[in-house]
């Protein structure tokens, strides 16, 4: 199933009648959340999802800042937001894609096979001149089913044995793996092993995904091959969520560390990586 869709595709959809279920997904670390920007102008139809909330709950810090909601509250959501059986699903956010990919990550692990990036985010939307609606979208309630495990992850144990038998990315930037910086988390630095490879770097200057020759060149250059395992992690598993869907495009199948850094530095007994080499 493709990961990503066109604005063009997209608006075409919904002139034809035919449209999925559209999520806006706008979230940051540092404005968590981004009620009023959505209420401001969004996708029309789409629907306000709560990264925090709805894509997440809360956890002790030794599981991380985002731990995976429980099946129960993400069926749920998924259902106010109106998502019905066999309904495809385009989610978007203001940050090239860095935040709503969580969304598309955990949709597609919860067994809905059709998924999809707007391709440019809400930025391609808007430079393309079509509209935006104010306000909330009112969804009818949806009837999904929801089963967790339709794609791979690795627990903390997983990730620190990885870089023995595959390769583990690092998606956070370079200063964060380096350890010159920790804006967050509670030690800096990286897994012992894991190669750095930054989100953004997924993406061209205009914000698109590179493509799919360009995604393979990227990540054999990190030592990713079609006989080797790769996994990825990132802060708190929202942007390695981002590097899963570039892994995808380009015809990888990765596992997501979901924990991530904010759950291995708030383990004491885990080494700690510092510096340029894995």
């Amino acid at each position: 199933m493709p990961v990503l869709i066109t604005v063009d595709q997209l608006a075409r959809d919904l002139e034809a009648g035919r449209p999925p279920v559209i999520l806006d997904v706008r979230w940051r670390l540092d404005r968590p959340d981004g009620t009023l920007e959505y209420r401001a102008g969004h996708i029309p139809g789409a629907v306000y999802v709560d990264l925090d909330r709805e894509l997440a709950e809360p956890g002790d810090p030794r599981d991380g800042r985002h731990p995976l909601p429980s099946m129960e509250s993400l069926q749920a959501s998924a259902r106010a937001w109106g998502i019905n059986e066999g309904d495809s699903v385009v989610v978007y956010d203001d940050l090239m894609n860095l935040s709503s990919a969580r969304a598309w990550w955990l949709l597609r692990w919860a067994g809905i096979a059709d998924v999809r990036l707007l391709d440019g985010a809400l930025r391609a939307w808007v430079a393309a001149g079509l509209p935006l609606e104010r306000g909330k979208a009112h969804p009818i309630p949806g009837d999904v089913t929801l089963t967790p495990g339709h794609l791979p992850t690795v627990d903390i144990d997983g990730a620190a044995a990885f870089p023995s038998h595959g390769i583990l990315l690092d998606a956070r930037a370079l200063e964060r793996y380096r350890g010159d910086v920790e804006p967050i988390d509670a030690r800096a630095g990286h897994i012992p092993g894991a190669v750095s490879a930054p989100t953004p770097e997924n993406l061209g200057p205009d914000g698109l995904f590179r493509n799919v020759d360009d995604l393979r060149a990227r990540f054999a250059h990190l030592g990713v091959t079609d006989a080797s395992p790769v996994a990825i992690y990132c802060g708190s598993g929202v942007t390695a969520a981002h590097q899963a869907a570039a892994l995808t495009i380009a015809g990888f199948s990765p596992a997501l560390y979901v924990g991530s850094w904010s759950q291995w530095s708030n383990h004491p007994e885990r080494p700690v990586a510092t510096g340029d080499l894995p």
